[in-house]
């Protein structure tokens, strides 16, 4: 699979291509980095988090946890030794006023932020990031992700 580049679109249609995108992403992720995961319902999104969050739990020789959803909590947390993974889902939230409590724009060189369906945030310019933008092509047939703004690398 080639190396996932600046603008670059990656067939991601197999659960193996999604896992070894993800996992060639975390080496990038030092802390303080945000990933903002656009897409339709059911595109990849979550499965990619998984394979994120578990890359960097195996790479550090800890049990692997089951990655799911926070539709509706809205945040999932993961420990690892070096980081705490934030896992955002903002399905759910209908305007920005509803975003201020959830601590999105924590400030810490320990967090690594994920946050799927981040349309209602702002003011992201200026963080340390990266927007994946997973589509469904060919009628459904396969699914691609588009990484834009990688202004992290």
């Amino acid at each position: 699979m080639p190396t996932a580049i600046k603008d670059s679109k990656t067939d991601i249609t197999s659960e193996k291509s999604t896992r070894e995108l993800a996992e060639k992403l975390t080496s990038y992720f030092k802390g303080g980095e945000y990933a903002f995961l656009h897409g339709e319902m059911g595109v990849g999104k979550t499965t990619f988090v998984k394979y994120f969050i578990n890359k960097f739990q195996t790479d550090e020789k800890l049990k692997l946890t089951e990655v799911t959803s926070p539709t509706f909590t809205l945040l999932n947390e993961y420990e690892t030794n070096h980081f705490m993974i934030k896992h955002y889902d903002l399905f759910r939230i209908k305007n920005s006023s509803e975003i201020k409590d959830l601590d999105i724009f924590e400030n810490s060189e320990k967090i690594i932020t994920l946050v799927e369906w981040p349309q209602l945030l702002k003011d992201t310019n200026k963080l340390k990031k990266i927007d994946l933008f997973f589509k469904y092509e060919n009628e459904l047939k396969n699914r691609t992700v588009q990484i834009k703004g990688l202004n992290l690398f």
